[in-house]
């Protein structure tokens, strides 16, 4: 038996930890209102990351433009995000669900999937672990969460969404196809609002429409996808949301991180220390998982929403703040033309376990680079990201660059690439 755990509204619930008057009210996390001269407050430019329940029922929701949850919620009460307090509580949470079983896999910084098999005696029934599992989180972190329990992760992940907030729903076996039955095929994860559409336009609106019009008559409306619908349907894992057993993480494709400014912004130096704070940001993350990047990326768009992407290969891999930055910063010199910049991005991909064999030379250099970041990381995770700065990050006045607004499109920890393995020596039995 799977569960699939989500926390309910998990940085809403961070923020009222912290600020406990949030609870029950109308809270959008993402960035505070601006205040302008005449006394009038304005939303920011940037996304939702996350809305209260008591937001969402005005029609605020993730993603949306925090100018769009101003209109329609004004009474909210908006907050900047806070994403060293998110991944705290994530691993914290996660240091629970292994007390259940070590088989767990972290879909995101506020999901994961666990499989419970092996441990009846330790807990008893799946929904039994999974009620126990509920209070445990209630009592240790007040937080709420919602859980599905069934055979599959598929099913899971459908019935964690059916139990929000803050509920437990088990589907015993050979009932998973009638649970789905009658939901809508948009509750099913790989189905987005353009293969809504076209499932539409051939008359699948329910689940129970994609089990009757069966495998390649879906393969006609979706292409190879419609036969991974039709298994999906019948409640079997399928496809590549589902791809690997519980508890092997896949490797990260890539870390990144980018902000939208307030105002459009065409001040170099300014441009530049946003650079400088979201390479430092990248290559913190990069420490954490202990792996060096390859690759290095800028992603730039401005006032007129062009979009413009620059990659470089290194020779030699790095998770090094500075030179990370300083590649950043000759594509961005190459890429920019003094336009007003509305986002900058730092992407790395192309991870390697660890740097190539150096030059003798560089080594000393490194390893004190390597310390001081050290020494930098430990402060951060003491007093937040922005107790330690280079110098590149800050403005002539010494207050740091990047706005509140940010988007972190990957979170720390979650889906590492493992780390490589010593053979292991034969034995006799496997636990």
């Amino acid at each position: 038996m799977i569960l699939h755990v989500d926390m309910d509204a998990f940085f809403v619930s961070c923020e009222e930890l912290h600020d406990p008057s949030l609870k029950g009210k109308a809270v959008v996390v993402g960035a505070a209102l601006e205040r302008r001269p005449d006394g009038r407050f304005v939303a920011p430019r940037g996304v939702v990351s996350a809305a209260s329940y008591a937001a969402r029922k005005f029609g605020v929701h993730s993603a949306m433009p925090l100018v769009t949850a101003y209109k329609l919620c004004p009474q909210a009460i908006f907050v900047p995000g806070h994403y060293d307090r998110y991944v705290t509580m994530s691993r914290r949470i996660k240091e629970i669900f292994r007390r259940f079983s070590p088989a767990v896999s972290m879909a995101s910084i506020d999901e994961a999937y666990i499989d419970l098999a092996g441990t009846e005696r330790l807990h008893g029934t799946a929904f039994s672990a999974a009620a126990q599992l509920h209070d445990m989180i209630a009592r240790e972190t007040t937080l709420p969460c919602s859980i599905g329990v069934s055979s599959s992760r598929l099913v899971s992940k459908v019935a964690s969404d059916q139990a929000k907030p803050n509920g437990v729903l088990w589907i015993p076996p050979g009932m998973e196809a009638a649970f789905l039955a009658p939901l809508p095929v948009r509750r099913i994860p790989g189905i987005g609002k353009v293969g809504e559409q076209r499932l539409a336009s051939a008359g699948i609106r329910i689940v129970a429409d994609a089990a009757a019009a069966g495998s390649e008559a879906l393969e006609r409306v979706l292409g190879e996808n419609g036969a991974s619908l039709f298994r999906k349907s019948q409640g079997e894992d399928a496809g590549g949301w589902f791809s690997s057993p519980v508890g092997v993480e896949e490797a990260a494709k890539s870390i990144s991180h980018e902000t939208t400014f307030n105002v459009d912004n065409a001040n170099r130096d300014e441009l530049l220390a946003t650079l400088s704070e979201l390479s430092q940001m990248v290559g913190r993350r990069l420490r954490e998982q202990e792996i060096f990047a390859r690759t290095i990326a800028l992603k730039l768009r401005t006032s007129d929403f062009h979009t413009i992407t620059r990659a470089h290969t290194l020779a030699e891999p790095t998770n090094l703040d500075g030179v990370i930055y300083e590649n950043i910063r000759r594509l961005f010199e190459g890429a920019w033309r003094g336009k007003a910049v509305r986002l900058l991005g730092v992407r790395t991909a192309d991870f390697a376990h660890q740097p190539s064999q150096m030059n003798l030379l560089e080594e000393p250099g490194r390893r004190k680079w390597e310390k001081a970041l050290a020494a930098a990381d430990r402060l951060r995770d003491r007093f937040g990201f922005g107790a330690v700065q280079l110098g590149g990050a800050l403005r002539p006045d010494g207050t740091p660059a990047l706005p509140p607004t940010r988007v972190h499109e990957n979170p720390a920890e979650l889906r590492a690439p493992e780390k490589p393995r010593a053979p292991e020596k034969p034995r006799g039995s496997r636990s």
